[in-house]
């Protein structure tokens, strides 16, 4: 069974960070079985949206451009945790962040390719 735990959002002024975890157990974060780890946030009246990914055999990454230069998705194999730590905040990034697994994903900031994912932590940046 995959199991994935996001933490680490909350409230924060505009130009603050937040570190947002994902915590995977059981066969979410395997080589053997993933490929791909995304974290990806939907705004009130917005369609979901993907915001960094990393492939979990070679660590390549991917963003959006909105958040290129803010923001830095990284993993820990090992402990199989993935990280988004989030810079220069702005009111636009609030929204509720949700991490992802694929088990074979081409086009890591698309959510239709993602097999799992957890139920989200909300982030809130006030201006």
């Amino acid at each position: 069974q995959v199991q994935l735990v996001e933490s680490g959002g909350g409230s924060v002024q505009a130009g603050g960070s937040l570190r947002l975890s994902c915590a995977a157990s059981g066969d979410t974060y395997s080589v053997n079985n993933v490929n791909c780890m995304g974290w990806f946030r939907r705004a009130p009246g917005k369609e979901r949206e993907g915001v960094a990914a990393i492939y979990t055999a070679g660590g390549a990454t991917y963003y959006a451009n909105s958040v290129k230069g803010r923001f830095t998705i990284s993993q820990d194999y090992v402990k199989k945790m993935v990280y988004l730590q989030m810079n220069s905040l702005k009111p636009e990034d609030t929204a509720m962040y949700y991490c992802a697994s694929g088990r074979h994903v081409s086009n890591s900031l698309r959510d239709s390719q993602y097999n799992y994912w957890g139920q989200g932590t909300q982030v809130t940046v006030s201006s």
